[in-house]
C-alpha cells in the first residue's frame, strides 16, 4: 500500500472568529462594590465565580447548596414566555444538570446572603415580590451596576465568558471549565474560547522549549 502525502490533508480549519467581551480583572472590584451597594453582591459574586446562565441563576434554591461539601446543585432554568411571565423547566441537555464546586469565599458570601432572608427558599429573591427574579430583570440590574460604576457596557452573558476566560488563564483545565459551564463537551468549550487556549498553547510550547533546550 502506498500512502499519499498531501499538505491538503494537514490543513487545520480556522475557527470562526467571534467577538467576545469580558469584565476585565481590574474592573471586577468596582463592579462588585456597586453590586454590594445595590444589595445584590451574592448573586453577581456567584455569577463571576461559576459562570452560570442567567436562567439558572434565578432558579437556585438554598436546598441545593451543601456547605459541608461546598457544592451547588444546578438543575433548573427559567426563561421568559410570550405574553409575559416566566417558565421554569428542566434543562434540555443532561450536562446542564450538574453539581458544581464552590470556593470558601463564595460560600461565605452566600451564607451572609442567607442571613438576610432565612425563611425564603429561593436563593436570590426579588425585593419587590420575594419571589424569583425575571431573568431579564437580572440583566437590567447588571446594566445599572455597570453604568453606576462607570464601566464599559458588556452583556450579562459576558460575565459567563469572564469566568471561563479567567479560569482558563489561571490554569484550570478545559474539561473542568466545560463541566462547570454545563457545556455538552469540552470541544465546544475549546472552540468558544480559542482565543484563550491558543495563547495557553503558545505559552506551553515556549515553556517546553526552554525546559528541553536547557538539556542540549
Amino acid at each position: 500500500m502506498i500512502l499519499r502525502n498531501s499538505t491538503e490533508d494537514c490543513i487545520v480549519p480556522k475557527p470562526e472568529k467571534k467577538e467576545m467581551h469580558i469584565l476585565h480583572p481590574e474592573d471586577i472590584s468596582a463592579y462588585l462594590k456597586e453590586a454590594d451597594r445595590r444589595g445584590v453582591l451574592a448573586m453577581f459574586f456567584l455569577e463571576l465565580t461559576t459562570g452560570l446562565r442567567k436562567g439558572e441563576l434565578v432558579t437556585l434554591l438554598w436546598s441545593g447548596l451543601d456547605e459541608q461539601s461546598m457544592t451547588l446543585n444546578v438543575c433548573k432554568q427559567a426563561a421568559g414566555v410570550k405574553g409575559g411571565g416566566v417558565k421554569v423547566t428542566r434543562p434540555k441537555t443532561e450536562t446542564s444538570i450538574r453539581k458544581i464546586s464552590l470556593s470558601q469565599e463564595t460560600i461565605d458570601v452566600l451564607k451572609r446572603e442567607h442571613e438576610k432572608h432565612p425563611e425564603l427558599e429561593i436563593m436570590f429573591p426579588s425585593p419587590k415580590t420575594l419571589g424569583m427574579y425575571y431573568p431579564d430583570s437580572v440583566t437590567a440590574i447588571h446594566n445599572k451596576i455597570l453604568k453606576s460604576a462607570g464601566l464599559p457596557h458588556i452583556r450579562l452573558h459576558d460575565l459567563r465568558h469572564t469566568f471561563a476566560t479567567l479560569a482558563l488563564q489561571n490554569g484550570v483545565d478545559v474539561k473542568t471549565v466545560s463541566s462547570i459551564l454545563g457545556h455538552f463537551d469540552a470541544g465546544f468549550t475549546l472552540r468558544t474560547y480559542t482565543h484563550v487556549t491558543t495563547k495557553m498553547q503558545e505559552e506551553a510550547a515556549a515553556a517546553m522549549g526552554k525546559l528541553i533546550g536547557a538539556s542540549v
